[in-house]
This record gives structure tokens, C-alpha cells and sequence, in this order.
């Protein structure tokens, strides 16, 4: 699917010729989405104000609720803006290298992703028990999305590697390996999006937490504005297609 607007050009050429213009390129649409997304959350709180009760370190679940937002959206910017200065500018291994660029870059992104689950659970630990469900539906579903979540880490370590996960191909111009079809990825081409953030439904799932399973609602959405508005043009500038 193309997105509206997008050129499709030999990917050597469309890298220069869209240097200026491709730091920013689609984020427009990027903060639009977001602002949708979190005008829906507020929207939910006030539908369901109980969605806020309970507190943990002294810090109510409104709070915690809110820097767990606050999380992926820095996590998102950031690898936005890291992965365009690279493509489009070699900002980072101009003055740094390669490998030390990459493994800079790599611990503010675990740290940040990381950061995703930390503050859901921290949410759901706040916001404990505020989910009136029978514990064997709650238990049942967590049980239910741990086998893909862990056939993703594996295809993830086995097929794809941690490093073209975090986005090498932004930074080596010579990185080209071929789309992945095995393992998880021979079923679907996006199963990182599909699968992987599956795990952050667990906290509020396991604790009964409302708050909890609507921030990870908003992570599984808002992963799929990345993909449309950053890591697809990307794809495209890159490879000349996706998979």
C-alpha cells in the first residue's frame, strides 16, 4: 500500500534528492495521530473516572498513567530523529563512527523501550485491581498472548537480529540484508508491531488494572503511526519497496 503523496525512486537517488525535505518527512500526520490518540485517552477518563483510582510511591494513577504515555512518545521521537539525521545527514557516525554512533543510539532505545513496560507496571501497581473481571478471563488472555510474544524475541534473536530491530540500516549505507521470512516473520511481514507489544498488555491484564491495559492500547496504536509515518517511507528511501 502507498502512502498518499509518496514517490516510489530508485532508492541511491531518493536519498540525496530527498535529503532537505526528509527529517520531517510525514510527521505532520505523526502529531496529528498522536494528539487523536491522546484526546481518546481523556476522552476515556472521563467516561470512566474510576479508571484513576489508587496511588503507589506517593504519586497518584493519573500521574503514573501520563508519564507512561509520555514514554513511547519519547521513545518514537527519538528513534525518528536519530534514524533521519542518519539517513538523510550521517550526523552521528560522521563525528562518531559507526559502531560507537550505533551503540549510543542502541542504549537510548532499550532504555526507552524498556521504560514502555517499567511504567505500565508501575501504572498497574497504582491502579491495582480496579478491573472487575472473572481472574480466569484476565489470567486466560495473559496466557493466551505469551507464546507469540516469545516466538517474536526468538525470531527476533535467531532471524531478524537486535541490531537491524534497532534500525542498522539507517546508519550503514552498505546494511543490506533481504526482507525476513522466517520464523514469526514467515506468517506476517509486521509481526513486531502485531506481536511484540502484546507484553505490555500484561501488567494491567495480571493486576487488573484498567489504566494499565488502556496505556498499552495506546503503545499497540501508537507503534502503527511510526511504522506509516517513519519506519515504511524509510523502508522505502532505503530499499526502494517494503516487504
Amino acid at each position: 500500500m502507498q502512502l498518499a503523496g509518496e514517490t516510489i525512486t530508485n532508492p541511491l537517488t531518493n536519498r540525496a534528492g530527498a535529503a532537505t525535505g526528509g527529517l520531517l518527512r510525514y510527521q505532520f500526520r505523526h502529531l496529528l495521530a498522536l494528539l487523536l490518540l491522546m484526546l481518546a485517552i481523556r476522552v476515556a477518563i472521563a467516561v470512566w473516572p474510576d479508571m484513576l483510582q489508587g496511588s503507589f510511591w506517593g504519586l497518584n494513577s493519573r500521574i503514573w498513567l501520563w508519564l507512561a504515555i509520555a514514554i513511547p512518545v519519547l521513545h518514537q521521537v527519538y528513534v525518528m530523529l536519530t534514524w533521519r539525521l542518519e539517513l538523510y545527514h550521517r550526523s552521528l557516525t560522521r563525528r562518531l563512527g559507526l559502531q560507537r554512533a550505533f551503540r549510543l543510539y542502541a542504549i537510548g532505545f532499550s532504555l526507552l523501550f524498556g521504560g514502555r513496560f517499567l511504567f505500565i507496571l508501575l501504572l498497574a501497581i497504582s491502579n491495582r485491581n480496579t478491573w472487575q473481571v472473572d481472574p480466569t478471563i484476565a489470567y486466560g488472555l495473559a496466557l493466551l498472548i505469551t507464546p507469540p510474544v516469545l516466538y517474536l524475541a526468538y525470531s527476533v534473536k535467531t532471524y531478524f537480529t537486535v541490531e537491524r530491530a534497532f534500525g542498522m540500516d539507517h546508519f550503514d549505507p552498505d546494511y543490506r540484508e533481504p526482507f525476513v521470512k522466517q520464523g514469526i516473520f514467515r506468517y506476517t511481514d509486521n509481526g513486531m508491531y502485531i506481536f511484540g507489544l502484546l507484553a505490555l498488555y500484561l501488567p494491567g491484564l495480571l493486576l487488573f488494572s484498567k489504566a494499565a491495559l488502556l496505556v498499552a492500547l495506546f503503545n499497540h496504536l501508537y507503534i502503527w503511526v511510526h511504522y506509516y509515518c517513519t519506519e515504511r517511507p524509510d523502508m522505502i528511501t532505503i530499499y526502494g519497496k517494503t516487504p
